[in-house]
């Protein structure tokens, strides 16, 4: 069986960059970011106000400025506690923006 890891359906910023996410086939839980905030891309982080200005894009991912944003693919396998490979016994599909 191929399984594609389901489209993010909803995301909210709580405090301390941390988002907490809900997938299509209904797994949800909340994401730690604050190890990015050291990082120069994601300094802006260090504002919530910033951290919270996000928005799910048309393919589904996460967006903080044009230039900014992160494929909550990661985030669905942090939650469901399995490796890329292990999810999909090496037959992940991915999905292409066009």
């Amino acid at each position: 069986m191929i399984k594609i890891i389901p489209y993010l359906k909803t995301a909210a910023a709580l405090p301390y960059c941390r988002l907490k996410v809900e997938f299509e086939d209904g797994v949800n839980g909340i994401i730690d970011l604050g190890k990015w905030k050291e990082k120069k891309a994601f300094a802006f982080w260090n504002d919530e106000k910033s951290f919270s200005s996000f928005k799910i894009t048309t393919d589904k991912k996460i967006e903080w400025m044009a230039n900014v944003d992160m494929d909550p693919d990661a985030f669905y396998l942090e939650l469901v506690n399995k490796t890329f490979e292990k999810y999909a016994s090496d037959k992940q599909l991915l999905r292409h923006s066009h």
